[in-house]
């Protein structure tokens, strides 16, 4: 079991401030780049936390909330996290820029910067041994989860990020990463328990709310996410000839709001649309344009008309 030269206090630290002051002279060296678990834990926590769904049970609310905050996490995932702050496939203002960082982050998969510095490099360097979540050169498992629990992959690396560093909102969503998620989770709390006060016939109450509503919906976007970078590198068609494994997956597209349209994302990776085209469901873009008909984003970055001709091409020889 790989541990932390800094020792568990340090890790412990570390669940609540991300960015606890680190020697680098006593850093593990890439080799022993294994899982931290002592940083992991809040991450099993999470996980072990749904099987209280046997004690507090379920209700039709209970599944409602919980779908609501998978889908609309989801889609501060995709749309932002994602094509915004990795990729800059869209333009919004500072303060909308800011509401969707809290809402990505309330998904608890860490800060918008580490997030747009992981996915940024792993376009540099796709399925290549510098690649920290490639399935073909360091297994399914790691590239699914163990990626992110390992020493290495808990940094963020500033220097492709001078963009977004920027902004001392973001800096500090990205150090505390674990504030939003525990307001969110309070948040719930309460709102089960005022449904339980106000609307009793509802058979819920503040802690199933707060299991469905977080726990479980978390680790189902967890493994949502998750399946990208694993299933959407091994399963599905290729459309463009890339220079990695990436593939198009209606299913994981569908689960995903239109990430699965892997291999369209990695031939033109700036595009606010990863279904290309019209029979390829790409939900996230669809809400995206919606909200610039509404001013809230501006700029959708298109598919270049070359780029769609060379995929018609592509599809009509392998037919």
């Amino acid at each position: 079991m790989f541990i932390s030269r800094q020792g568990i206090g340090l890790n412990i630290i570390r669940w609540f401030d991300s960015e606890a002051v680190i020697d680098s002279s006593q850093e593990a060296p890439p080799e022993e780049n294994r899982i931290n678990w002592v940083r992991c834990i809040p991450f099993i926590l999470v996980h072990l936390a749904c099987l209280a769904v046997f004690w507090v049970g379920w209700s039709p609310v209970a599944i409602i909330i919980c779908l609501a905050a998978f889908w609309i996490r989801m889609f501060a995932i995709t749309a932002f996290y994602h094509r915004y702050f990795a990729h800059g496939s869209f333009k919004t203002n500072r303060v909308w820029q800011f509401v969707f960082a809290v809402m990505g982050a309330s998904a608890a998969q860490r800060g918008p910067l580490w997030w747009a510095a992981h996915h940024r490099n792993h376009h540099k360097h796709s399925d290549t041994e510098k690649d920290l979540h490639s399935p073909a050169r360091k297994g399914f498992i790691h590239s699914h989860v163990g990626w992110f629990l390992s020493e290495q992959g808990f940094k963020t690396d500033y220097s492709v990020i001078k963009d977004l560093a920027r902004f001392p909102e973001l800096r500090f969503l990205n150090r505390f990463d674990i504030l939003v998620p525990a307001i969110f989770a309070t948040l719930l709390f309460f709102m089960g328990e005022f449904i339980a006060f106000y609307w009793p016939e509802s058979g819920t109450s503040g802690w199933q709310i707060f299991i469905w509503g977080f726990f479980v919906s978390t680790v189902l976007l967890f493994h949502g996410t998750f399946t990208i970078n694993s299933l959407g590198h091994v399963w599905g068609n290729r459309r463009f000839d890339t220079k990695d494994d990436s593939r198009n997956n209606f299913w994981l597209a569908l689960l995903t709001l239109g990430e699965g349209w892997h291999n369209n994302h990695h031939r033109f990776a700036v595009s606010a649309r990863q279904g290309f085209y019209w029979w390829e469901i790409d939900i996230s873009y669809c809400i995206l344009k919606v909200m610039s008909w509404m001013g809230i984003v501006k700029s959708l970055n298109p598919v270049p008309s070359r780029i769609l001709l060379e995929g018609r091409k592509t599809r009509k020889s392998s037919q």
